[in-house]
């Protein structure tokens, strides 16, 4: 626990916490992979980069095989990407791990960017008409990525928004949500409709696709209505109901949580949807707008297996519940609610973002949830808040090495609280505010120039760019303020932005990747589909969808690297990332340990595999 004169002094600065006391923590369950060897065409040659995984041995080395003849002079060790010079778009290759002096067998056959990307057939849904005669189609949406068949491989689920969907805040009907699951030769294996019940919009509809069970299957979780149908064309409750009132609204009927089956769609296990609306003025207006907010995320609260993050509201009251999928049925682990008498006025209401994120900020081996302005620990209780209130972006990070432990960046728009700060992520002890400054739309946070140690953090509304101190070390701010991505060959982080790749410079920014006929998504946040380490070596794919929907187009790094790094999707806190990404207002995910210029030597996580 926290010392009491510690805990005196967070007190008297208006923080409130709770703590715990740290423990070693345990293998985590995580995917079973197959190698996810790629291979990306240039004028000179192809780029073949695979995954070192968690369960590799440490001193792995690997050879490249193209149609069984080896291609590299010498094992490769130092990384896991070889460059093959002069060689066609079409060459077939395989990678052989060497362990302890003995090559292994041959792995997946490398999938082919062929024009420096790789398309995955789509099949749009049809288009409607509302009920007022408004027409609309549909648009890919965003993404996420999961082991839907237990073959090794990442598959897509992806949602099809209508082009009438709409914010919260706007009246209107929409046309339903649809959600596919899709192999990556394009072959849908399901499509569920979410139905008339479900309105569209970025705050509606959260999915996540994790391995809940254990059983090397991913699972979709989503929120359903009466009329919703799986994937086997099962309806969820009442077929023929329809709830919506004459605003578009939807603001009476039941709500659930259903578990789908990844690879049928099927419709596992369905619950009533917690918490209920109960009154919807209570969540801050009457006609439907704070009502109706949800977020959504998978963590490890018990240290070694995931567990299902489901909540509603954060303007006001806000309500989190924390679900187990296991042997075919949902248990509830715990209920955070601010209006709670444990919590009731002590400034956790008020205090969420249009996103939340998942960390083990306390180093006990659990995951916590990070709400915007405040945490709760992994059983379900409080653990602090800062009483910044709401805000639109946020990081949780190693964003200062120097200092043990992980630290939140986060931009607030509440015109008498700081613009942006920098917060110690397990206590909520702020490090460093920028003055207050109305409403700050955007910040970012990560090293994307190596000319300052650490994390750089910008944002709309605070000057220059501040390192983990808060200090202004350039003051041309990057052209984006949106999202990231690792690009090229070094450990610093680029920028990722509608539909281009740019790297930070302090006079001006320099364009690595244009998107070819793709369109990014949920207007001026102007976000990928999907973006993280999906397939190769540790440096992250983008995912968009093309510009009349037929297809998710996949670019990956084209640049060759010299750092190894077990793939980030074998560390937790960044599986978790790429799962909650969907999530409203889309961030871009953050491991559990730094990335940056003069990093240490990337940490080997502890994982067991189905």
């Amino acid at each position: 626990m926290l010392g009491a004169v510690t805990a005196g002094l967070l007190a008297a600065a208006g923080l409130i916490v709770t703590g715990q006391t740290s423990q070693a923590a345990t293998a985590r369950q995580a995917e079973a992979l197959d190698r996810g060897v790629v291979s990306v065409h240039t004028d000179a040659g192809n780029l073949i980069s695979w995954r070192w995984l968690a369960t590799d041995a440490d001193d792995v080395s690997f050879n490249v095989y193209r149609a069984g003849t080896r291609v590299n002079a010498s094992p490769v060790t130092g990384s896991t990407n070889y460059f093959h010079a002069g060689a066609p778009n079409s060459a077939d290759y395989t990678v052989r791990a060497i362990v302890g002096g003995v090559e292994q067998g041959d792995s997946v056959h490398a999938i082919q960017f062929r024009s420096g990307y790789k398309d995955v057939p789509l099949s749009p849904p049809a288009g409607g008409t509302t009920p007022d005669g408004v027409a609309y189609t549909y648009e890919a949406n965003d993404a996420s990525v999961g082991d839907l068949d237990g073959d090794g491989a990442l598959d897509f689920v992806l949602k099809w928004q209508p082009t009438n969907a709409k914010d919260n805040s706007q009246s209107g009907y929409t046309g339903n949500t649809i959600v596919d699951g899709i192999k990556l030769d394009g072959t849908r294996l399901w499509r569920v409709d979410l139905g008339r019940n479900i309105r569209s919009g970025a705050h509606y509809t959260q999915f996540q696709v994790y391995d809940y069970d254990g059983d090397g299957k991913t699972e979709v979780a989503m929120k359903t209505a009466d009329g919703s149908v799986d994937g086997r064309g099962t309806v969820i409750g009442s077929a023929s109901a329809d709830h919506r009132n004459a605003s578009g609204y939807i603001l009476s009927g039941p709500e659930y949580l259903t578990m789908f089956n990844g690879q049928t769609g099927a419709a596992m296990g369905t619950v009533d949807y917690v918490p209920a609306r109960g009154t919807v003025s209570s969540w801050g207006d009457s006609y439907g707008n704070r009502v109706d907010r949800f977020l959504a995320g998978t963590a490890y609260l018990d240290g070694s297996r995931p567990s299902l993050i489901m909540a509603r509201g954060y303007y006001t009251r806000t309500v989190i519940a924390a679900w187990d999928w296991r042997n075919g049925a949902f248990t509830r682990r715990w209920t955070f609610d601010t209006n709670s008498s444990t919590n009731s006025g002590k400034g956790y209401d008020g205090q969420g973002n249009h996103q939340l994120s998942v960390a083990d900020v306390d180093a006990d081996g659990k995951d916590e949830i990070v709400y915007g302005s405040m945490a709760v620990d992994d059983n379900g209780n409080a653990l602090w808040t800062t009483k910044n209130g709401h805000g639109d972006a946020m990081h949780v990070g190693d964003l200062d090495p120097s200092r043990a432990g992980l630290e939140e960046f986060k931009v607030d728009e509440d015109g008498s609280k700081p613009s942006s700060w920098m917060a110690d992520a397990r206590t909520g002890r702020l490090l460093w505010t920028t003055p207050a400054d109305g409403d700050n739309g955007r910040g970012v946070s990560d090293d994307i120039w190596s000319g300052s140690a650490g994390a750089e953090s910008w944002s709309s509304a605070a000057d220059g760019v501040r390192d983990p101190k808060g200090t202004v070390v350039a003051s041309r701010k990057p052209s984006s303020t949106n999202f990231l991505s690792w690009w090229d060959g070094d450990t610093t982080r680029e920028l990722l932005d509608g539909t281009h790749i740019d790297k930070f410079g302090t006079s001006g920014d320099t364009r690595q990747l244009t998107g070819a006929s793709v369109h990014s998504n949920n207007g001026t946040k102007a976000t990928p589909a999907l973006s993280g380490d999906l397939f190769g070596d540790w440096r992250e794919e983008v995912v968009w969808a093309t510009t009349d929907n037929t297809a998710l187009r996949i670019y990956s790094t084209p640049y060759e690297t010299g750092t190894k790094i077990t793939t980030l999707l074998h560390d937790t806190a960044y599986r978790t990332a790429l799962a909650w990404q969907n999530t409203a207002y889309n961030q871009p995910p953050h491991p559990s340990f730094f990335i940056g210029s003069g990093m240490a030597k990337a940490p080997r996580p502890t994982v067991t595999t189905p």
